[in-house]
C-alpha cells in the first residue's frame, strides 16, 4: 500500500456525533434521489428568497434567462461571422461582411456581461436578506415558545441542528438554486444553438459532458465526506485553540503545567485531521486526472465526428468551429451545474431540518390568552400541583399546595432535587403545571396572558444570566431609565458598591472580551442581580439562592437589605442556608416534589422533623467552624 493511501484510523473520540444527521443519506444518495429532491428544493429556496426580497429575487432569476437567451444569440452570431471569413473571395471583402455580425456578437457578449454583473449583484444582495428572514423567524419561535420545550432533549437537538446549520444553509439553498439555474441555461443555451446548426450536433454534447460531471460529483462527495469526518476534530481543535490562547484559562494552563499535555493533544488531532486532507487531495487529484482523461477521450471522438460530418459535406466549416465554441462554453456551465446541484441537495437536507424545527415550533408556542389584567395582588396559591419534566422518569412534583399571601416573605427549602426551583417557575407562569391549579387572586393564572402576568413579576434565578450589557442595561433591562429608581434598586442590592468600582460607573460593558469591557465577581454578579429584581418592582419578586456567591458576612448584610427593601412587598426565597430563611412568615420544606412541612422557624423546629434536622446540621458546622476560647 502506498504512503499517500494508507487507512486512517478514526480515534474514537473523533467520531462524527449524532447530530450529523444526514451523513449517511448524502453519501449514499445518487442521481436519482437527487433529481427527485431537486424540485421540491428549487420551489422551497424560491419561496424563501421571494419573501425576502421579490425585487432581488426577481432580477437575479430573470436576468439570468435573459443572459442565456444572449449566449445562444452570441453563439449563432459567431456562426455568421465564420460563413463571412470562411466565405469565397477577397480577404478584404470576406472581413467587411463579417464586420456587423462581430458587432452582434461583441453587443451580445456585452449585454451579457453586464446582465450578469446585476444579477450577480442582487443574488449577492438575496443571500444576507435570506439569512436574516430565517434567523428572524427562528428566534421568533425560540423566544415564544413555552419554557419546558427546552427541557424537551428532541426540540433541544431539533433546535441546534436548525440554528447551526439551518439558518445559515437557508442561504446556501438559494444561492445554489440560482447557480443550478444558471449552470442550466448554460447547458440549454449551448444545446439550443447546436440544435438550430444542425439536430445531430445536441447529442455530441452530451457525450463530452458526462465525464466532466462525473468527476465534479464524485471530487465534490470526496470533500464532503472529508469535512463529515474531520468536523469534530476541527471542533476540539478550535477548543483546544481558545485554552491556550484565551484569558480565562490561562491561569490554571499554567498553575497545574497543561502546556505539554494542550500542545500534544493539539498535534495529535491535528495529525489526524492532516492525514484525511492529504488522503482525499491524493483522491481527488487521481479523480480529476481520470476526468480529464476521458473528457480528453470523448473530446477527441467529438471532433472526430464533426471532422466527418465536414468531410462529407454535412456541415460547413463555419458550424463546426461554432460547435466546438458551444461545447466548450457548455461543458464549463455543466461542470458548475453539477456541483451546484450536489451543494444544493447538501444544503437542502440542513434546510429542510430548519423547516422542520418551525414547525415543530410553532406547535410548542403557547395559545394567545386574551384575559383582562389580572387585578391588583392580594394572593397566589399552588392547589394540588402536579408537574413533570419530558422524558423524566418521576414528576417533580406531585400533589403540591403552597399559598403566598400580599406583603409576606414564605421560604422555600429542601435538599437539591426537591422540586423548589420547580415550584418557582411555576409560581411565576414559566411552566404550566400538568394537573392542578395556580391562581393568582381567584383567577387562574393559565387564563391570564403570558406578558402581562409576567410584567407583575420578578425571578431571579440561580443559575441568572451574565448579560453582556452595560451595567445600566443588566439592571434596567429594557425598561425605560428612571435615576431615582435605578439608584434606590441598586442601593437595596448593595450594587451601588460595585458599580462605584466601575471605570464608567453605569456605563461600564460588563464583558472583558470587548473593548473597554470589564468583569465581575460571582457575588458582585449577584447584587447586579438583585438589583434587577428590585428595579422591576414587582408585585410578586422570586429569588433563587440570590446569595450563594456570598461569604456569610456579606450574605447577612444583603438579607437584611432585602428584608428592609421587601417591606409591604411579596417575597417568595429559595435557600439552602437555613439560617437566612428563619425570619421568613412561612416556610415550606419539600422533599422528592412533595411538601412535606410548613410552618414558621419556631414551629417547624419544635416539629423535630426535616426541618429541624437540616437546620441543626447546619448550625453544627457552622458552631465546628467557630475558633476554640483556648
Amino acid at each position: 500500500m502506498m504512503w499517500w493511501r494508507r487507512e486512517t484510523p478514526e480515534p474514537v473520540d473523533l467520531v462524527a456525533p449524532y447530530w450529523q444527521a444526514h451523513d449517511s443519506e448524502m453519501l449514499s444518495a445518487g442521481l436519482g434521489a437527487i433529481a427527485r429532491r431537486l424540485p421540491g428544493l428549487v420551489g422551497n429556496a424560491i419561496a424563501v428568497a421571494w419573501r425576502a426580497s421579490r425585487l432581488d429575487t426577481a432580477t437575479t432569476l430573470g436576468l439570468n434567462v435573459v443572459a442565456g437567451f444572449f449566449t445562444a444569440f452570441g453563439l449563432l452570431a459567431t456562426n455568421d461571422v465564420l460563413e463571412s471569413l470562411f466565405a469565397a473571395g477577397p480577404t478584404e471583402q470576406r472581413v467587411t461582411a463579417a464586420i456587423p455580425a462581430l458587432l452582434l456578437v461583441a453587443g451580445a457578449a456585452g449585454l451579457r456581461a453586464g446582465l450578469m454583473a446585476v444579477a450577480s449583484w442582487a443574488q449577492e444582495r438575496l443571500k444576507p436578506q435570506v439569512e436574516r428572514l430565517a434567523e428572524t423567524r427562528l428566534f421568533r419561535l425560540t423566544t415564544r415558545v413555552e419554557l419546558t420545550a427546552f427541557d424537551d432533549e428532541e426540540f433541544h437537538n431539533s433546535m441546534q441542528r436548525a440554528r447551526d446549520n439551518g439558518v445559515p444553509d437557508s442561504a446556501t439553498v438559494v444561492e445554489m438554486t440560482v447557480n443550478v439555474l444558471t449552470g442550466a441555461i448554460g447547458v440549454l443555451s449551448g444545446a439550443i444553438t447546436l440544435g438550430l446548426l444542425h439536430p445531430a450536433l445536441m447529442p455530441l454534447l452530451l457525450v463530452t459532458a458526462v465525464p466532466d460531471g462525473w468527476a465534479a460529483l464524485r471530487s465534490a462527495r470526496m470533500r464532503y465526506a472529508a469535512f463529515r469526518r474531520i468536523s469534530t476534530a476541527r471542533r476540539r481543535k478550535f477548543m483546544l485553540s481558545d485554552l491556550m490562547a484565551e484569558r480565562p484559562p490561562a491561569a490554571e494552563v499554567r498553575a497545574f503545567t497543561l502546556r505539554r499535555f494542550l500542545l500534544a493533544e493539539y498535534d495529535r488531532i491535528a495529525d489526524y485531521e492532516q492525514r484525511i486532507e492529504l488522503d482525499v487531495a491524493w483522491q481527488r487529484a487521481t479523480t480529476r486526472v481520470s476526468g480529464d482523461l476521458m473528457g480528453g477521450v470523448a473530446l477527441g471522438a467529438v471532433y472526430a465526428v464533426l471532422g466527418a460530418m465536414l468531410a462529407f459535406g454535412l456541415i460547413p466549416l463555419a458550424v463546426v468551429g461554432t460547435a466546438v465554441l458551444a461545447i466548450r462554453a457548455s461543458q464549463s456551465s455543466l461542470t458548475s451545474l453539477v456541483q451546484s446541484v450536489n451543494k444544493l441537495y447538501e444544503a437542502g437536507l440542513y434546510f429542510g431540518d430548519y423547516l422542520e424545527f418551525c414547525e415543530l415550533a410553532e406547535r410548542r408556542v403557547p395559545p394567545e390568552r386574551t384575559s383582562a389584567e389580572p387585578g391588583e395582588f392580594r394572593r397566589i396559591a399552588a392547589d394540588s400541583v402536579h408537574f413533570g419534566y419530558p422524558g423524566a422518569d418521576s414528576p417533580a412534583l406531585s400533589g403540591v399546595s403552597v399559598a403566598v399571601e400580599r406583603g409576606e416573605v414564605v421560604a422555600l427549602v429542601g435538599e437539591n432535587g426537591s422540586g423548589k426551583t420547580t415550584l418557582a417557575k411555576l409560581l411565576a407562569g414559566l411552566y404550566t403545571p400538568d394537573s392542578g391549579t395556580i391562581r393568582w387572586n381567584a383567577a387562574d393564572i393559565t387564563a391570564i396572558a403570558g406578558e402581562v402576568l409576567r410584567e407583575r413579576i420578578s425571578v431571579i434565578a440561580q443559575d441568572h444570566t451574565r448579560w453582556p450589557l452595560t451595567a445600566e442595561q443588566n439592571i434596567v433591562m429594557g425598561r425605560e431609565r428612571d435615576d431615582e429608581k435605578l439608584a434606590e434598586a441598586a442601593r437595596a442590592a448593595g450594587a451601588d458598591e460595585v458599580v462605584a468600582r466601575l471605570v464608567h460607573g453605569y456605563d461600564t460593558l460588563l464583558d472583558r472580551r470587548f473593548h473597554g469591557g470589564h468583569d465581575l465577581s460571582g457575588g458582585q454578579w449577584q447584587r447586579i442581580a438583585i438589583a434587577r429584581a428590585f428595579y422591576r418592582d414587582a408585585d410578586l419578586m422570586i429569588f433563587d439562592e440570590p446569595t450563594s456567591a456570598l461569604d456569610p458576612r456579606a450574605e447577612h448584610a444583603l438579607f437584611e437589605r432585602i428584608r428592609e427593601h421587601a417591606e409591604g412587598r411579596t417575597v417568595v426565597l429559595i435557600s439552602h442556608r437555613l439560617s437566612s430563611v428563619r425570619y421568613a412568615d412561612r416556610i415550606y420544606v419539600l422533599d422528592r416534589g412533595k411538601v412535606v412541612e410548613q410552618g414558621t422557624h419556631p414551629e417547624l423546629m419544635s416539629l423535630n422533623g426535616r426541618y429541624a434536622q437540616l437546620y441543626e446540621l447546619q448550625a453544627a458546622a457552622y458552631r465546628a467552624e467557630q475558633p476554640s476560647s483556648a
